[in-house]
C-alpha cells in the first residue's frame, strides 16, 4: 500500500468515525452514550494523523538522498550499509501488507453503509436478561397508568412480595418481537452494557392485542398478566393490553428508559 492510499485511509477512517458519531447518531447502534467523545476523538486523531502523513510525503529529499548517495547504497568494497527495502534476510518493509487493504471496507461502511441496529432478530434468539436481585421497593405512585421500564416491571412482578403492581394499569415502551406460533408477543428492549458485542435483551410479553410488524416501536398501557404466583419468580413478566400506540424510535435506542409520555 502507498503512501497516498495510506493517508487516504486515515483520513477516511477519521471521517467515518465524526461522521457516526458527531454528525449522526449511528454509533449509538455500537456503544453507549458515553463512549462518544472517545470516538470523536479518535475520529479528529486520525484525521490529523492522515494530513501530517501527506504534509510529511510532500517534504524535499534533502541530504545525501538528494545525489543519489544515501545510506540505501553499497560501500566501494561491497560492503552495504543500507537501511532500505530489505532486511538482509529477504523481507521487504517497504510497503504494508496487502491484507491492510481490507481496512477500507470498515472505513468505507461508516460514511455509505453502516449496519444494521440490533433488533428483534436478535432478541428471539436469546434469553431474557436476569433483573438484578431487590429487596426493597419505593411505593407506587397514586398516578394512573404508571410508567415504568421493562427492568422495573419485571422486577415489581417477580420480587416485590407486597405484590403492588397486581391490578395496576402500567404504561411501558419497547420494540416489537414475534413469537410465532405462540399466544401474544414481546415487548422488547436491547441493552448495552458497554456495546453491541456485550447487548441483552429484556421482555415482557404482550397478550390480548394484535401484534404489529417485527421491530415497530410501541408504548403498551395494560395491566399485569396472571400466572404463577405474583411477588415471586413464578410469576410470568406479562400484560394484558388495552391499548397499544405506535411511537418513533428514540434516538437512544439501546437503554431500558421510562416512556416519554
Amino acid at each position: 500500500m502507498k503512501r497516498p492510499l495510506q493517508v487516504t485511509l486515515l483520513v477516511l477512517s477519521g471521517l467515518g468515525l465524526l461522521h457516526a458519531s458527531l454528525f449522526t447518531d449511528l454509533s449509538l447502534r455500537f456503544v453507549k452514550e458515553g463512549m462518544r467523545p472517545m470516538l470523536v476523538a479518535s475520529g479528529v486523531l486520525l484525521l490529523v494523523l492522515g494530513v501530517a502523513e501527506a504534509w510529511s510525503s510532500q517534504k524535499p529529499v534533502s541530504g545525501d538522498d538528494a545525489d543519489g548517495h544515501g545510506h540505501d547504497q553499497d560501500d566501494a568494497d561491497g560492503h552495504g550499509h543500507g537501511h532500505g527495502q530489505d532486511d538482509g534476510h529477504g523481507h521487504d518493509h517497504s510497503t504494508v501488507p496487502r491484507i491492510a487493504w481490507l481496512l477500507f471496507l470498515p472505513a468505507l461502511s461508516l460514511l455509505f453503509y453502516a449496519p444494521p441496529a440490533l433488533g428483534a432478530y436478535t432478541a428471539a434468539r436469546e434469553a431474557p436478561k436476569a433483573v438484578a436481585e431487590q429487596r426493597y421497593f419505593d411505593p407506587l405512585p397514586a398516578t394512573s397508568p404508571i410508567l415504568l421500564t421493562l427492568t422495573q416491571f419485571t422486577s415489581r412482578v417477580q420480587q416485590d412480595h407486597k405484590r403492588d403492581i397486581g391490578g395496576r394499569s402500567v404504561r411501558m415502551t419497547g420494540f416489537v418481537t414475534p413469537d410465532k406460533g405462540a399466544d401474544g408477543w414481546y415487548l422488547t428492549r436491547i441493552i448495552f452494557t458497554c456495546c453491541a458485542a456485550d447487548a441483552q435483551s429484556v421482555k415482557v410479553r404482550i397478550h390480548g392485542a394484535a401484534a404489529l410488524p417485527a421491530n415497530t416501536w410501541v408504548t403498551v398501557t395494560g395491566t399485569w398478566h396472571p400466572g404463577g404466583t405474583l411477588g415471586t419468580s413464578s410469576a410470568p413478566a406479562a400484560l394484558d393490553a388495552r391499548t397499544v400506540k405506535q411511537v418513533a424510535k428514540p434516538v437512544n435506542a439501546y437503554t431500558d428508559a421510562l416512556p416519554l409520555f
